[in-house]
């Protein structure tokens, strides 16, 4: 995973993984430009709350995926591109489709048009668990039947066919990385793990409000998926066009997630109330998910190392301090 002095781009470089990866390969001596999201605000979303000695290393573009124009010129002279920039929110996407396919399956189109055009050594293209749908079969390879089951599940899905199209049309060196559930510091309320913590956290919320419980996830910590993204990154055994999954292999349901938050938290315990806003429509819910990563494993050697129990203590920790700090934005985050 040799990157000192290559040249990187990252799109969604503000979100939540996004950040987290700008991070990891400023350490790893990449010459990373972060193309953010543009905004009046003059803010770079999780990128303001990186360490300065991170900050001062980057290069920061702000624009927007859907301007094919603005992505041609991001693009010029870099070495390695990771496709991050989305729309993510699914309640969002029931209401707004078309922005999602706007983003997710144009924003890919520009990227991979390009890419192409500069002659990029490599592109990473970040899919979605939530492709399979309710999975058939557990656990889940990818061959499994990719199943539409929201309007952002099916524009990741519209995005991953793009990328495989143009590995096949125009020999493109692109290859799609499929985490599962990611959870961790920075990741928003949209997401259910962090919207558990901070109400356990919370004093002033006497009740844990959430959706379904009964849904099986496989929770990977984002340390272990940054991994994977830096180990398919240069990796010499991938095979372009082709998604890789990349998942923790264990499952647990949402209701035993809950638990072990309120365990770890030491908080005492505190009721959990249906919360009807956050259910999904009921032949959209995805019910189990569980990742078969084996063949990410063969390509790169990369294996997960962060069990839930030390996932969730450091996230638990990372809320603590941020609820200490004031008050905590409910952000609604669409940019993966």
């Amino acid at each position: 995973m040799a990157y000192s002095d290559v040249k990187v781009l990252v799109t969604g470089a503000d979100g939540f993984m996004g950040s987290h990866l700008v991070e990891a390969l400023v350490e790893r001596g990449a010459e990373v430009t972060a193309l953010c999201l543009y905004n009046s605000f003059d803010k770079h979303g999780w990128l303001d709350n990186v360490p300065e000695s991170v900050r001062v290393r980057l290069q920061i573009l702000r624009g927007d995926v859907r301007d094919a124009a603005f992505v041609r010129r991001a693009v010029q002279d870099q070495d390695i591109v990771f496709h991050l920039a989305a729309l993510i929110g699914i309640p969002y996407s029931y209401v707004a489709a078309q922005s999602y396919v706007e983003t997710n399956v144009v924003g890919t189109l520009n990227v991979l048009e390009a890419c192409r055009e500069a002659g990029v050594s490599r592109i990473v293209h970040t899919s979605t668990s939530e492709v399979y749908g309710t999975a058939l079969t557990l656990p889940i390879s990818e061959s499994h039947v990719l199943q539409g089951q929201s309007p952002y599940s099916a524009s990741k899905i519209g995005a991953d066919m793009m990328v495989e199209a143009f590995a096949r049309s125009f020999s493109t060196p692109v290859v799609i990385l499929r985490p599962f559930n990611t959870y961790g510091p920075r990741q928003s309320e949209r997401a259910v793990i962090p919207t558990v913590i901070r109400q356990v956290l919370d004093r002033s919320c006497r009740t844990i409000r959430i959706g379904d419980v009964s849904t099986v996830r496989d929770f990977m910590f984002i340390d272990d998926t940054i991994a994977a993204f830096l180990a398919i990154g240069t990796a010499e055994g991938v095979e372009f066009g082709c998604a890789y999954n990349a998942g923790s292999g264990k499952s647990v349901s949402v209701a035993e997630m809950i638990d072990l938050v309120i365990e770890l938290a030491r908080c005492g315990d505190k009721p959990v109330e249906h919360d009807p806003t956050r259910m999904r429509p009921a032949d959209s819910e995805v019910r189990a998910l569980l990742a078969d990563s084996s063949c990410l494993a063969a390509a790169t050697g990369w294996r997960p190392k962060v069990d839930l129990h030390h996932g969730l203590m450091r996230t638990i920790a990372w809320w603590r301090g941020r609820l200490s700090g004031g008050s905590v934005r409910r952000e609604h985050e669409f940019i993966a």
